[in-house]
Order: structure tokens, then C-alpha cells, then sequence
């Protein structure tokens, strides 16, 4: 089972993120673009792990803190183009946490730096700069609600997401 843990993104992010896909693909960008009920932000990529409920477990024990997650700014990893997310003390700590929480429970997970983003377009083919694409830089703030243990299949036309469990704020 194919695992990871994210934050779900709600309407404040997603109809900005669409209208950023929106302004993308009238400026050239073609690609595979996220679904709406795709989009989140990843805290932690478990990858192939037989034990859901482990991974649950360590994911409950941690309290979620009051953070605002902002859009802010664009990037890429080479095909894939992503909206940021603007620092966060509170949010790089509860990772921080969540990661040594799995550690802890000798769950794998990739340890590459967290740097929070939301994927907009996978497979991408663009010939514009970078700054081209913030013509209309990203707008949306929401509060962190909630926290999701995530399976990820690939289906027909794309991933499928299904969530296992979430951890809400009190």
C-alpha cells in the first residue's frame, strides 16, 4: 500500500489553485493537470508500507497547531509545477514532530526537506519562464483543519487518493 500524509486542501486553496491552472494553460502550459480533490500539501511520503494503522498511530499522537497556510509564489520540479506555501514556524515544527513521530515507530518515509508546495501540473510541457507564471500571483489563505493518512492507487486517468483517517483541529 502506497502511503502518505497531507494536509487536504479546502475551497480558500483550491478555487485559487484552479484559477491559477486556469491562467497556466492560457499562457502555454499543457500537462496533467491535478484534480480539484487531489490537490494537498504532503508532510510526509511514506511510499510502499503494509501497516496503515502504525502509520495512523503515530499521526494521531501529535496535537495539529493553529496555523494559516498562505499561497505564495511558484516553482518546479523539472515537469512538475507547483504554488508554494509561505513559511510557517509552526507548520515546519509540526513535521518536524510528525517525522520523528514515524521514526520513532521505525516507519520508512522520505526524508527529503520539507518544502511545502501544492502540485498543479504534473508532466508538464512549458516553454515560458517561471516568472511568467506569477502574472497573477497565487491568493488564498485557509486554517489547518485537519490532517489526512492518504493511500494513493493509479487508476485509469490518474492517482486516486483514498483517505485512511484524519486528525482534526480541536
Amino acid at each position: 500500500m502506497r502511503l502518505f500524509i497531507a494536509i487536504p486542501c479546502d475551497d480558500y486553496l483550491v478555487k485559487p489553485l484552479q484559477q491559477m491552472q486556469r491562467v497556466w494553460q492560457t499562457l502555454g502550459m499543457r500537462g496533467h493537470a491535478t484534480p480539484p480533490g487531489n490537490m494537498h500539501l504532503t508532510l510526509a511520503f511514506i511510499g510502499e508500507y503494509p501497516r496503515p494503522g502504525d502509520v495512523f498511530a503515530a499521526l494521531e499522537t501529535l496535537p495539529l497547531p493553529s496555523v494559516t497556510l498562505e499561497l505564495e509564489g511558484v516553482g518546479s520540479f523539472r515537469d512538475t509545477y507547483w504554488v508554494g506555501i509561505a513559511p510557517d514556524e509552526d507548520l515546519l515544527a509540526y513535521v518536524k514532530r510528525l517525522r520523528r513521530s514515524l521514526a520513532e515507530r521505525g516507519i520508512p518515509y522520505d526524508k527529503k526537506r520539507f518544502a511545502p508546495h501544492i502540485t498543479l501540473v504534473r508532466r508538464a510541457e512549458f516553454s515560458g519562464s517561471l516568472a511568467s507564471l506569477l502574472t497573477q500571483p497565487p491568493v488564498g489563505r485557509t486554517r489547518l483543519r485537519e490532517v489526512t493518512l492518504l493511500a494513493s492507487t493509479r487508476g485509469k486517468n490518474g492517482m486516486i487518493y483514498t483517505p485512511l483517517g484524519s486528525v482534526t483541529a480541536q
